[in-house]
């Protein structure tokens, strides 16, 4: 194990031909190394992903090198050489959606990234997180190992602002990367702006606006020594369980761009009845002409923000919130309809990645 306070330049010599190795932390489905494997320079040699299911999905598009558990118990093995450590730390201490509690234990995952960082010496990483997570004090702690006797001397931090619609995601979706090089190397910068943006009409445009199926199909596979459901192609995720008459109902009242205020009195919810000044998004209209709002896991449930299809009486099915985050339509998944939902919105959109990865292949 390298020493702490020894520069990161002593422990990796970049290689500048063949595949380029990386290591995804708090994998989910896969999102960060499909952006990355699509540019056709970097392999996955090892993962980590707590949720079986989507571990699972993880190994059904990228092989059975992932470790389904705590990385607490991860960190403890050992670890193949790698060129780019990336991951995406729990965010819902740090997001604007939910509770935003400092305190919560999953904001102090970061600390299991840095024990990984000492352990692999990469020639670059990538964290991903929400915009406040660079406010937080774990972060001021995360940046301060980079000082001299800290146990990352010898690395540099680049903070870049993202919107995953610059950069050929049909989504508004803000986040910050951190971006860490070795000390001496030179300044990359953030992905130039990929041009127009993306639309909801662009990424469903071949799709049939109103889905045949109104449920998963039954079948299960067996992936990383376990059964789960699956597996599922991208096809398949296009459902809509049935819709109860008073949801239709609402639905039906809310107009092109629309939400919950265009409701009557008698089919408001009691806890929206006089709030006019927030939760605008709910039972919210998605439109053709616009990248869709940022998406929730829960993107199902329309009572949970703007999630309602731009003119059919329903919510949107899993497949579209799939092409809004960028899958590929050759993507397999595994679980069940809340799994899916949640891996699919926990997700860094892949086009976002597959443009952070040719910055950092640039460099290698």
């Amino acid at each position: 194990m390298s020493q702490p306070g020894r520069a990161a330049s002593d422990c990796y010599v970049p290689r500048v031909t063949g595949d380029l190795r990386i290591v995804d932390l708090f994998a989910g489905a896969g999102g960060l190394t499909q952006g990355f494997m699509s540019t056709g320079r970097f392999r996955p040699v090892s993962a980590v992903e707590i949720d079986q299911h989507a571990a699972a999905t993880y190994a059904l598009n990228h092989g059975q090198h992932v470790h389904v558990g705590d990385i607490a118990d991860y960190v403890a093995g050992s670890f193949p050489r790698a060129d780019v450590v990336l991951g995406g730390p729990p965010c819902q201490g740090f997001s604007l959606l939910g509770k935003r509690d400092v305190d919560d234990p999953r904001n102090r995952m970061w600390q299991h990234y840095l024990k990984v960082l000492e352990r692999v010496r990469p020639a670059f990483f990538v964290l991903e997180n929400v915009p406040r997570f660079v406010e937080s004090a774990d972060f001021r702690a995360f940046e301060d190992q980079t000082a001299p006797g800290g146990r990352l001397h010898g690395w540099e931090l680049e903070l870049w602002a993202v919107n995953a619609a610059d950069h050929g995601v049909a989504q508004n979706r803000r986040r910050v990367l951190v971006v860490g090089r070795r000390s001496g190397m030179r300044e990359l910068g953030p992905p130039d702006v990929a041009g127009p943006q993306l639309t909801v009409e662009d990424a469903w445009a071949d799709l049939d606006p109103r889905p045949e199926r109104d449920e998963l199909p039954a079948s299960s596979v067996e992936v990383n020594g376990g059964v789960v459901p699956g597996a599922f192609k991208s096809r398949d995720l296009h459902f809509m369980p049935p819709i109860t008459p008073l949801s239709m109902e609402r639905f039906r009242s809310i107009g092109y761009g629309g939400s919950r205020f265009d409701l009557p009195l008698h089919l408001q919810a009691r806890c929206w009845r006089g709030n006019t000044k927030s939760a605008g998004d709910v039972m919210g209209r998605l439109v053709w002409e616009k990248p869709s709002v940022t998406l929730r896991t829960e993107f199902f449930r329309p009572e949970k923000g703007r999630f309602l299809h731009p003119v059919e009486h329903r919510p949107i099915t899993h497949l579209e919130a799939a092409r809004i985050q960028g899958f590929p339509d050759d993507y397999l998944w595994a679980g069940n309809r809340g799994s899916i939902a949640r891996q699919i919105g926990n997700a860094v959109p892949p086009p976002l990645a597959a443009a952070v990865a040719a910055k950092v292949s640039a460099a290698l």
